[in-house]
């Protein structure tokens, strides 16, 4: 039902994406779900990139939060098969790769929020940290990551 819910409101889940680095895209532990941060890629690429504030508008900003959401989510589905098994979003850290002088984080995080609330309803909703940073990994635009509670199936 997530999914068809995504499928509503114009959304799909990308592939999920490969580390580059050193870690790993999920953690599981005891019914939480410790999402690695996830940049707005697109086919295996950053499409948004650059400081909110001069080279990315807040609209396109928003939109590299909502990427980095499904992106998330993707992962989250890899590592324990279904959506469905999502009983809270907990917490959201969004980091966005500020202009200097832009102050308005908030609102960029607001994508992933709102996005979240749509597909998820009331589970949807969450504590959050919006961040403004000097310089983010590919100079993506937004990074995210999460930390969701998730239903342990019985052995």
């Amino acid at each position: 039902m997530i999914e068809e819910k995504m499928k509503e409101l114009g959304y799909s889940l990308p592939a999920a994406a490969e580390p580059s680095f050193q870690y790993v895209p999920v953690v599981l532990h005891g019914g939480l779900a410790y999402i690695s941060g996830q940049l707005p890629k697109v086919d295996g690429q950053v499409g948004i990139t650059g400081k909110v504030g001069t080279e990315v508008t807040l609209e396109q900003a928003q939109e590299a939060a909502r990427i980095c959401i499904l992106q998330g989510l993707s992962c989250l589905k890899q590592e324990i098969g279904s959506l469905e098994r999502i009983t809270k979003i907990v917490k959201v850290t969004g980091f966005v790769n500020s202009a200097q002088g832009f102050h308005s984080q908030p609102k960029v995080i607001d994508g992933a929020s709102e996005l979240l609330v749509q597909i998820f309803g009331e589970t949807g909703r969450h504590a959050r940290a919006a961040i403004g940073a000097a310089e983010l990994p590919r100079n993506s635009a937004v990074e995210i990551e999460m930390i969701i509670a998730y239903k342990v199936e019985e052995r």
